[in-house]
């Protein structure tokens, strides 16, 4: 058989591995595909406050038109009176709100199937879970006041609670509070202080809640503190404001980024729909300034737990700039546990992009060891075997293979 006709009996047998995907991917909503039907919601809702585009294009406006309520809720969806009802009771128990950018990415018809609706109103299983508050243990992992540090080069600093949306699924669900609440400038320069006494540490990561949150004031002071530090190398940003509130990101904010390379902005998009032309817009003007933008998922249940939604989002990340990087699987935090899945969903769905995909589009899969050990990456099983001479792979397609194993 000649090497042509093998080649294309090889190509066939690859278009075969990927129909499923591709009739697949028919069905799964994207920010970009379902844009109109988000636009009408936005002049829904432009029309229910009274505002312009100006308005909805501002970041205040949004912070400040955040959606708290059962009411505002019911202006949009038709929610029943036990839902209603339900809503009400855990709003007296969990702090919720919703930035109406947000918002309008829900289906209104059919917000109980959205993965929007899902990440931003509580649900009655909230209220009766065992989980625990701090599963990753940072009050055991802070040798300075809003200081975190599991590693020997990097660690955290944590410089608000406030987010544009309070997700279901957080894991720092125990910081909501009441109210909305920065960090002190003298807790940030103590924090700073313990950054300086520790030349191991060449890595930052200024989060929250969420970094973004924090006026351009406070972030430029920050971000140059930080960048005069001569042993840290590289600084990062921890936010969801490019998922929920792209607005935040500005002319002045990027000014403010493009002074202190290299900066890498963590983001965490859960569902294709997330992925907007807002989006794209945050993303184009951050990469203008110069930051490296990457992903960090969180497995979520009936978010993104099937192989060909979660590629599909990274497949949409990549469209957009933004690195696929890690998928975690979600912690046991109290008032989550309907989101956790097995561990096996999760290898299934690293089956199903490695091979399957451009590795651009294949983040590493982590769960977080407990007692704040850090994060631990999953992998399918792909060394079989191993010899004095070779070793016995399984490939991507479940081919067993011996591969050699020695010097030369």
């Amino acid at each position: 058989m000649d090497n042509r006709k093998l080649a294309l009996e090889r190509a066939q047998e690859l278009k075969e591995n990927i129909n499923d995907y591709l009739e697949a991917q028919k069905n799964i909503e994207t920010g970009f595909k379902m844009a109109d039907r988000s636009a009408a919601n936005k002049n829904k809702l432009l029309n229910f406050y009274n505002a312009s585009e100006d308005d909805w294009n501002s970041w205040t406006w949004q912070m400040k038109n955040r959606i708290s309520d059962v009411d505002t809720l019911k202006a949009f969806l038709n929610l029943s009176e036990d839902e209603a009802k339900e809503l009400r009771d855990l709003s007296n128990q969990y702090r919720w709100a919703i930035s109406p950018y947000y918002f309008s990415l829900i289906d209104f018809d059919n917000y109980r199937d959205s993965t929007i609706f899902k990440q931003a109103v509580p649900d009655i299983r909230e209220a009766s879970d065992d989980g625990e508050d701090d599963p990753m243990s940072e009050s055991t992992t802070s040798p300075a006041p809003r200081i975190t540090r599991r590693y020997p080069d990097r660690l955290i600093i944590n410089v608000s609670n406030q987010c544009p949306m309070y997700c279901r699924h957080c894991q720092r669900r125990r910081n909501f509070g009441e109210t909305d609440e920065h960090a002190t400038m003298d807790q940030l320069k103590e924090a700073i202080n313990y950054v300086k006494a520790n030349p191991e540490i060449r890595d930052v990561l200024i989060t929250g809640g969420d970094s973004l949150m924090l006026s351009n004031k406070v972030l430029d002071w920050l971000l140059g503190e930080v960048n005069d530090i001569e042993h840290v190398e590289i600084k990062r940003l921890g936010t969801r404001a490019l998922v929920t509130l792209p607005q935040r990101i500005n002319e002045e904010l990027c000014e403010i980024i493009a002074k202190y390379p290299p900066i890498y902005i963590s983001s965490q998009f859960n569902s294709p729909m997330e992925i907007t032309p807002e989006t794209q817009k945050a993303t184009d003007m951050l990469i203008k300034a110069g930051a490296v933008l990457g992903n960090q998922a969180v497995l979520l249940k009936d978010i993104n737990d099937d192989p060909h939604v979660m590629k599909k989002l990274n497949h949409e990340l990549l469209k957009v700039r933004i690195r696929p990087y890690y998928i975690f699987h979600a912690k046991t935090v109290k008032g989550t546990s309907h989101f956790i899945t097995k561990i096996e969903t999760g290898i299934n769905i690293m089956e199903h992009l490695r091979g399957y995909t451009s590795g651009l589009a294949i983040p590493t899969y982590i769960v977080n060891a407990p007692g704040g050990y850090g994060k631990t990456p999953l992998l399918p099983e792909y060394m079989v075997s191993t010899s004095e001479d070779d070793i016995t792979i399984r490939t991507w397609e479940k081919r067993v293979l011996q591969y050699p194993n020695k010097t030369y």
